[in-house]
Order: structure tokens, then sequence, then C-alpha cells
């Protein structure tokens, strides 16, 4: 600044001569007029930088400190200190690398840049006051005189410390949002939301409902009544938890979601195809197997599972009230999944599946399975066609019903047809080569039963 107005003096002063005709006291009063024209200026250029409220820090050429307007001042907590060279002023200024007590390095200093020609702009730093620590950004930028060279290096601080609260608050609001979406999650799945087309928890209302085809699985631990009278509620929520803390992976690695828990039962939903329902089916059964090895070196007794899987047209959507509401699942498709788990019992079998379902697999003779019955299961005027799938049994029992495919699919043909002495043939037969067949012994009894009442 005082080079600019040296600057000026010098050509006043060349004015000056070149007009000593027009006389000394015409040249005087220009020199007296420009000089209060200059004064009034910078008195206006101080004023402006100490009304503004962020700090102006100015250095020379050299990086002695210039002008530091009382912002400036306040936030370093003293004034200009003359120092050289300017690679001093992080150690005489309280400038910190952010949460640290390391002075902020001088290569990177906007006021070294400043002098090297270069604007920059710096957040991450600090200045360490007695009673508290002030993050600030830093602008510097330099000032080149008429030749194109350095003159000046202004640095402005601007206090942030607002910015960096409220970007906090927003963090931690942000997070907490986050734990609310996943704790939500945990009780209506997002693949849910995803059907119903809503991004989040908040976008649901009361109706919201899609049709899509899907598959259901249905899952229940037989016995658990008897198995839970001898538990104590602490007890029995343990067992529970444990159980189906080992499902639910199981469900979500092959691509489905679990639309409820109905106590220790299962309700899991798969709508990328059928295939993907009972691969998830038959991996819950190895699991099982593998949970009930650790009962049992926990000296507890093996618990056994019942799944029944079908596919068809769903219903999906939110019932309910003003107040509370719930997701559900509705359709005939969902109640004959219940009602093939419930079959399981009656065959012994662990794992049945509807025609609909087998139909929709990709290549059904990918899996151990075969056709069992045709029933009409309970709230159905139509037969459905039920088929086993036994990928999960005991080797033995596994191999010995592969082994016999042929020759029970014949038998239960020729029961269909009501030739039961040549059906029970077959099914001894496989009874023979396979005493783990519930099925076939089931058959057996079935063609003594019809061939006993034929003959009276």
């Amino acid at each position: 600044m005082k080079k600019i107005i040296n600057a000026k003096f010098a050509e006043l002063e060349h004015t000056i001569n070149l007009r000593n005709e027009q006389g000394l006291d015409a040249a005087l009063a220009i020199v007296n007029t420009v000089q209060d024209q200059l004064r009034d200026s910078e008195s206006r250029l101080t004023q402006f930088l100490e009304a503004i409220p962020v700090g102006v820090f100015v250095v020379d050429q050299n990086g002695r400190p210039y002008y530091a307007n009382q912002t400036a001042k306040k936030l370093f907590g003293q004034g200009l200190i003359p120092t050289n060279p300017a690679n001093r002023l992080p150690e005489i200024y309280p400038i910190y690398s952010p949460k640290s007590e390391k002075v902020y390095p001088s290569n990177l200093e906007p006021i070294i840049q400043a002098l090297n020609g270069k604007n920059s702009i710096y957040e991450g730093i600090e200045i360490h006051q007695p009673d508290k620590i002030v993050p600030i950004e830093v602008l510097g930028t330099p000032i080149f005189d008429d030749k194109g060279n350095v003159s000046y290096a202004i640095v402005v601080l601007n206090d942030i410390t607002e910015r960096k609260r409220g970007e906090a608050e927003r963090l931690k609001f942000t997070g907490h949002l986050n734990q609310l979406n996943h704790a939500f999650s945990r009780f209506v799945p997002g693949q849910f939301l995803q059907l119903l087309n809503k991004e989040t928890i908040i976008d649901v209302k009361l109706g919201d409902q899609v049709e899509k085809e899907m598959s259901v699985l249905f899952s229940d631990i037989r016995d658990f009544t008897a198995l839970s009278e001898g538990m104590t509620p602490e007890e029995n929520f343990k067992f529970i938890n444990s159980y189906l803390s080992r499902m639910e992976p199981t469900i979500i690695k092959n691509k489905g979601f679990i639309d409820k828990y109905i106590g220790d039962a299962i309700m899991a939903l798969f709508s990328g195809g059928a295939d993907d329902a009972v691969k998830a089916g038959i991996a819950m059964l190895h699991q099982l197997t593998e949970y009930n090895q650790h009962r049992a070196n926990c000296n507890y007794r093996a618990i056994q599972l019942g799944m029944g899987i079908n596919t068809g047209t769903l219903m999906l959507g939110t019932v309910g009230g003003y107040n509370r509401m719930d997701t559900t699942v509705i359709s005939d498709a969902v109640n004959l999944a219940a009602r093939l788990e419930g079959l399981t019992k009656n065959y012994g079998v662990s794992l049945l599946i509807s025609h609909h379902t087998f139909k929709q697999l990709q290549n059904p003779y990918d899996y151990a399975i075969r056709m069992i019955d045709h029933v009409k299961v309970k709230g159905k005027s139509e037969l459905v066609t039920v088929y086993e799938i036994f990928d999960a049994d005991l080797p033995e029992v596994r191999e010995g019903k592969l082994a016999n495919q042929d020759r029970f699919a014949l038998g239960l043909s020729l029961y269909n047809q009501q030739a039961y002495a040549e059906a029970l043939q077959l099914f001894e037969a496989c009874l023979r080569q396979n005493p783990g067949d519930q099925v076939a012994q089931i058959y057996q009894q079935r063609c003594h039963l019809n061939s006993n009442t034929n003959s009276v």
C-alpha cells in the first residue's frame, strides 16, 4: 500500500516539474488534493477491512507482517509481530494441523503459496487459542506490481466453527436416521419395501399393495410345543433365536427374505424364481444338520423340520388402522404353502413342493425329487400334485430313494390305477433296499388296507 502511495507521489512530482510555469501554488494545491484523496481512500479501505467479519492478514514480498484487521488479531490472539523469513510465521502465530499439536507445515501455508504467486484455499487448519480451538478456512492470494512481481500476499481467515458444528450435527442426524432405517428394516424387510416401490419406511401408507408371482416357503419345527414345555421362558427364547439366527442367512443367501416369524415358524418369500426357494429349503435342512450336531455336543435333543413351498400370484401390501398397521401377504398360494408344510408330518418327510413350484423350476431333475401323491388340501377343491425334495436326507436314505426312483414311480402309478397287489410288490421291493423310506412304508400300508377292503 505504501508503494502505491509512493508511486502516486512520484507521479505528482513529475506533474509539478512539468507545470512549474503554471505556478508553484497551483501545483501544491494539486498535491494537497491528491494526498487528501489517498488518505480518504486508505481510510475507507481500512474501515471496510475492519468491518468485514473475516480476518485479513497481509505480508509484504519478504513475508513480513504488514497489516491485520481486528478479526485477524482476535483469531491469532495478538497483533502484528515483525518476523523474517516468512516460514517462521507458523512458529509465531498459533497455526496447527487439525486435531493435533503439530505446527502446520510452512510449505503448505497459504501465505507461502501466495508469495510464490499462487492462489490457494485450505480448510484443514486450526488456530489454538488458550481456551479453545478454532477451525478456520484460509484463502491466500498474491498481489502483483505493474512488473508482475509479487508485492504483497493477502490471506483471508474465515472462522468455520459453526459450519463444523453444523456438519457434525448433520452427520450425527444422518447416522441416527441410518440407525433408525436399519432398525426398521429388521421389522419391515427392505425387499418388501422394494416390491412396494418404496424407498424408505416413511413412504409406506396404509393400503399400499402390489401383485406379483413369487414362491412362498413355510417351515416349522416338529413337536415344538412338547419341546418348549420342558424349558423356561428364557430358555425358549434363547432356543428359538439360536435356531432362527442360523436359518435367516441361508434364506438371504438364496435371494429370499423373511416375511414374518410365527413363533418357531418361518414364512419366507422369493421373487427371483422357484429355484431360489427350493435351494434355500435344501440349504436350511443342511444347516439344521449342523445345528443338531451343535445341540448334541451340548447334550440337547435333535430337532426336526418340516417345510412346504408353493409358487403363485401373491398380493403384498399394508393392512391395519391409523395407529397400527403391518405388512402382509394375501393369496391362496400362501395358504397352500402352509398346507404343504403341514403335510410333511403325514408323509414323514422334510420338504414338499407343489406342482406349481415344480413347473417353475429351471430343471427339476437337478434335484433329488419324486412325485409322492395327488391330494386335496383343506380349503382347496382341486387336487394338488405333491413332490418330495430329498437332497438333504441322510446319505443312505437319499441314495436308496434315488436307486428306487423308477420302481417307486411305477408303484405309485399302479396304486393310482387301483392295482394294489402289483403296487404292493414294488413298494416292498423299495423297502427291502431302503427300509428308511417312510413314503414307501405309507404306500405299503395303503396297499394292504385297500386290498383288504376290496376283498371284503
